[in-house]
Formats: C-alpha cells, sequence, structure tokens
C-alpha cells in the first residue's frame, strides 16, 4: 500500500509497521486527507503538539520489567504493556466480569467511527493498534470491589495505541481504575482510546489517574454513551506528565440520566495539561455537573475548555460548569473557556471559571502558628483541591495518588487532601 502522506505526518509514521488487515488500512488511507492540527485550529488553540508531531515513534516491544507492585492498587488488575493485555500480569477471577479482545484484522471496514467523532489521533489510533480489550459487565451485575486497567509503558521514543471498551450492561454497577505507568524516564507517547457504553440503570465510574513520567506525552480521547436512567461519572487526576490532552466526549441520549466529570491537575516545571470536555444533552430530564481544579507552579500551562449543548427537545436540563485554578509561580498561565450552547427554553445551567493565587491571610495565619509557608501552602492547595479527591473512593488509590505529589511534587505525608 502506497500512502501520500503529508510531510509532518510521513515523518511521524516513517517508522510504523505499515498495517497489512482491511480495517487499518482503510484508516491509514484516511491518513492522507488529514494532518496535525495547529494552534490555528480553534480545538486546539492553546496546545502546541511539536513535542509530539516532531517525533519518528515506533510501537513497542516487550517489556523488560514486568514488577508493577508500585502500580497495582487493587487486587482485580488487568495490566495493558505496550499496547496489549499482559495475562501473566492480570487477576480479575474474583470479578464477574468478561474480559475479550478483539484484533484489528477481526474489524469490517464499515466498522469505523462516526465520521464527525473522528479525529486525527482517533485516526492513527485505528491504523496502528495492535488489540482492543473489551470489559462487559453483565446484567444486573454489581462489582463488589473496583477493578485496575494498569496501563504500562518502557522504551525511548516509543509510541503505544491503548485502546479500551468497556460495555456496562443493564442494571449494572462498576468502579473502573485506569492507571499509567511508566518503567523508566524516556520519552514516550500514548494514544489512548476509549469507549464507554451505559445501558438503561445502569452505574458506572471511571476514574482516569495519570501519573506517566516528567517526559511523558498523552492524547486521550474518551467517547461515551448514555442510555436511560443511567449514572456516569468519569474522573481525571493529572499528576504528570509534560504534554497531557484529554478529551472526554458524553452524549446523554436516554432521559433521567446523571453525568459527573471531575477534574483535579497539580503541576511543575514546563508541563502542560489540556482538558477538552463535552456533553451532549440529546433528552430531556437529565442532570450533568463538572469540577475541575487546576494547581499550577513554575512555568507550567493548563487549558480548559468544557462545552455543553442541551438539544432543542432536551427540556428540563440541569447543567452546570466549574473550573477553579491556583496559580502558585508569576509565570504559570492557564487558559479557561467554559461554554453553554442551549436551545431549549426549560432548563437551569450555569458555568464558571475563576483563576487566581493562594488567599494572603490564610497563608499568614498558618505561618502563625509556626507551620512553614512551602507546607503552608501545600495545606491551602489540598483543601483547594479536596472535593475532587473525595470521588476516590478506593482507599488504595486515594493513598497512591497522595503518594505520587509526595514523590514528584514534594508533599508531606501528613497533608490531608
Amino acid at each position: 500500500m502506497t500512502l501520500t502522506l503529508s510531510k509532518k505526518m510521513a515523518e511521524f509514521t516513517s517508522r510504523l509497521e505499515t498495517p497489512q488487515n482491511n480495517y487499518q488500512q482503510a484508516a491509514a488511507e484516511r491518513l492522507e486527507n488529514m494532518d496535525f492540527p495547529s494552534t490555528r485550529d480553534e480545538y486546539w488553540k492553546y496546545t502546541r503538539l511539536g513535542k509530539i508531531t516532531n517525533t519518528a515513534f515506533e510501537l513497542g516491544t516487550k517489556l523488560t520489567k514486568t514488577d508493577i507492585s508500585s502500580f497495582q492498587t487493587c487486587d482485580n488488575i488487568i495490566t495493558i504493556a505496550q499496547g496489549e493485555i499482559r495475562d501473566d500480569l492480570s487477576s480479575f477471577n474474583d470479578l464477574s466480569i468478561v474480559v475479550e479482545r478483539s484484533f484489528p484484522g477481526q474489524f469490517g471496514v464499515n466498522n469505523v467511527r462516526n465520521e464527525e467523532k473522528a479525529t486525527i489521533f482517533t485516526t492513527i489510533n485505528d491504523a496502528y493498534f495492535r488489540e482492543e480489550v473489551v470489559i462487559t459487565i453483565p446484567k444486573n451485575t454489581v462489582l463488589s470491589a473496583p477493578l485496575q486497567v494498569l496501563v504500562l509503558h518502557e522504551g525511548d521514543q516509543i509510541i503505544n495505541m491503548p485502546r479500551l471498551r468497556v460495555v456496562a450492561e443493564g442494571s449494572s454497577e462498576a468502579t473502573i481504575i485506569m492507571t499509567t505507568g511508566c518503567q523508566d524516564n524516556y520519552t514516550q507517547f500514548s494514544n489512548c482510546l476509549i469507549e464507554l457504553d451505559v445501558a438503561a440503570n445502569a452505574k458506572l465510574t471511571f476514574q482516569n489517574v495519570q501519573t506517566g513520567n516528567d517526559n511523558h506525552l498523552t492524547i486521550t480521547t474518551i467517547d461515551a454513551r448514555q442510555a436511560a436512567d443511567s449514572r456516569l461519572a468519569v474522573n481525571t487526576f493529572t499528576l504528570n506528565g509534560l504534554l497531557v490532552r484529554n478529551n472526554v466526549n458524553i452524549a446523554v441520549d436516554g432521559q433521567n440520566c446523571e453525568t459527573h466529570m471531575n477534574g483535579m491537575l497539580v503541576t511543575k516545571g514546563k508541563q502542560h495539561v489540556d482538558n477538552h470536555t463535552f456533553v451532549d444533552h440529546k433528552v430531556s430530564n437529565c442532570f450533568s455537573n463538572e469540577n475541575y481544579k487546576y494547581v499550577l507552579d513554575d512555568q507550567s500551562t493548563g487549558v480548559f475548555n468544557g462545552k455543553v449543548i442541551v438539544r432543542k427537545d432536551a427540556q428540563v436540563i440541569n447543567a452546570y460548569q466549574n473550573n477553579g485554578n491556583i496559580l502558585l509561580s508569576d509565570q504559570a498561565s492557564v487558559d479557561s473557556k467554559p461554554e453553554l450552547e442551549i436551545y431549549a427554553d426549560d432548563v437551569k445551567c450555569s458555568h464558571g471559571s475563576t483563576t487566581g493565587q493562594l488567599d494572603e491571610n490564610a497563608l499568614f495565619y498558618l505561618q502563625t502558628r509556626g507551620i512553614s509557608k512551602e507546607k503552608s501552602e501545600k495545606i491551602l492547595v489540598g483543601a483547594f483541591i479536596g472535593d475532587v479527591m473525595e470521588t476516590i473512593e478506593d482507599e488504595a488509590t486515594n493513598q497512591y495518588i497522595k503518594n505520587h505529589l509526595q514523590e514528584v511534587h514534594g508533599w508531606d505525608s501528613d497533608i490531608e487532601i
């Protein structure tokens, strides 16, 4: 197969194996008409992709390090290493779930995502992923414990295409905790695609814990669909990574749905974290709430763009957005753009964004009690992000995040969050 790609795309894919099955060949051919976005594109206005697009990555091979103890927070775990499931590093027999693998050759050429949902990065994933992991929570099943999905990376200039689909069947209930782990500190790119299908009366909580490493590059796309009477929570915690972009798209297709999206990030150095969310209220009598808290230090930058659409026939909708930002350094910056697009009359919708520094009076009060300025700052930050941290009900995962704040950001272990 000979492709006519843009110069940038040809360089980016130069070390990637040419797909041999019809599904991926079709995806690779679609790349002929696509190119990487620039800051001239509104959707990427504040995020420069040069760290990704200027590197020729190759697909990762087998791990040389297989000790996952420092990453594991749950007894039940599925490990995806270098884009493929590792049975020897997985254990989920205690849960009543079905785990399957789908390989690219099993996908039909017409089995492609809606063209409106396709992006340059989901198309690259289509073209080069190795396998899709499908987790099904059967009808009427309530998982007694959370399931961890550990996504491992290793090697220099490696690209991985993790691909996960979670199907929560009718009246089921589950918590999935996805954790990113890097076995070294080399430059790696994770182009991750996740699909969540929440059936009628099902409840699904999806926790995305991004720890990565100082050189990790991440584009994560979550596409979710909710049926009637369902509850979905997607919570994102970004604690490390040189460049992180999270796209969370939720289609609310049934009445009486509840949708929650929470996010928390703590940055340092020259890290850049960009969260784009999109909630599409298509029908009546639904509720959605977003709460994202940013803490940025040094020369780091953050972006929040949250959009909610209420369609013409979607009456009696309550939709709320909040983005709060604290800048710990004069050189840190954030661009915040919450959006509401409302075509119905009977709605209660609001959005808000605040950016500032820590309260000087509160800092002074803590210091008069003998607490150092540095620790006083972290105590106030802990209180600021506390409501997002409370969405993690699993104690081991909560402690994992606290340990990472201690290791990467110098937090004391006794600071409450």
